[in-house]
């Protein structure tokens, strides 16, 4: 089997492992959190409460996913005849836009303590032992919850562990700037959170523009619509394939189609060969439904 004929997950499945990686992450993002903020106020570490700070609006991303999991898998009906898949468009939305806000307030109380370094106090060596752990827990956490998403391919998925991802990135550099204060650099500290919230400011831009590029019909990539193509030509009876177009649904993808048969067939014969292609398409790709149109075709 090619890798554009695996079989697709079915909403179901795809929102029981989207709450198992989510809940994981809650568990492991609330213990952070209150660890991160707790110890670096004790130990007067801005990256650390920083840090701590950005794992706990993780908890409110990871909320949003499991609420976005849950209606996305609802079925169609009256309301929504397509079903509910965008439900996962609007929670990459929501996810982009809450760090992209979290990055822009851990930046401007970075930039007020550069304003007076001589205030930066040396940090406890306790800190840094809690970013160590921090730093470990998020790059698996991450692996986790990435391994999870490619498997039920769910880009609202793979935007939470990117967003898993960057806290790790960002624990890294925390881990760097306490290592700083410690050796006689105390202004390393708030460079860290300031460095930091660039890093999560710039995901959230990504995230938020890309899901809002799919909320507004935003296509199929070329090499899955070429695919989706071939299918549709590979199917016994239709002998070309023209104006196809695609919009995104969640991750997954409604298609329009013209097929061209024999203009000497019955309608009944010519129907019979665009449910088939229509059946193809639904076994082998991403595609939540395809409309066919049957157009004649008269060989020169």
């Amino acid at each position: 089997m090619t890798d554009n004929e695996d079989p697709c997950f079915s909403s179901e499945e795809r929102s029981r492992a989207a709450k198992r990686s989510t809940i994981v992450s809650i568990l492991v993002n609330l213990t952070l959190s209150l660890v991160q903020i707790t110890v670096g106020l004790f130990s007067r570490s801005q990256g650390l409460i920083a840090d701590g700070i950005h794992s706990l609006s993780d908890l409110v991303a990871d909320f949003i996913v499991l609420l976005a999991s849950h209606h996305s898998g609802k079925a169609a009906d009256e309301n929504h005849p397509y079903g509910h898949q965008r439900f996962e468009n609007a929670a990459s939305l929501a996810l982009g836009a809450i760090l992209l806000m979290v990055g822009v307030g851990m930046l401007w109380a970075a930039v007020r303590k550069l304003e007076y370094p001589d205030t930066i106090p040396t940090v406890h060596t306790a800190a840094l032992w809690v970013a160590g752990v921090a730093l470990v827990s998020k790059e698996v956490l991450f692996r986790y919850m990435l391994a999870v998403a490619e498997r039920v391919k769910s880009s609202m998925l793979v935007a939470n562990a990117w967003h898993a991802r960057s806290d790790a990135a960002s624990s890294l550099v925390v881990a760097i700037g306490i290592i700083g204060n410690l050796a006689g650099y105390p202004i390393l500290d708030p460079i860290a959170a300031l460095i930091v919230g660039c890093m999560v400011a710039k995901m959230g831009w990504d995230f938020a523009w890309d899901a809002l590029h799919d909320l507004t019909d935003r296509g199929a990539d070329k090499e899955e619509v070429d695919a989706i193509v071939e299918t549709l030509r590979s199917t016994p009876g239709v002998a070309g394939v023209h104006d196809v177009r695609t919009r995104k649904m969640g991750d997954l993808i409604v298609v329009d189609a013209h097929l061209e048969v024999d203009a000497q067939m019955t309608v009944e014969a010519s129907h019979a060969i665009a449910v088939e292609a229509r059946t193809r398409v639904l076994q082998r790709h991403r595609v939540l439904n395809l409309m066919t149109h049957v157009d004649p075709w008269r060989p020169c």
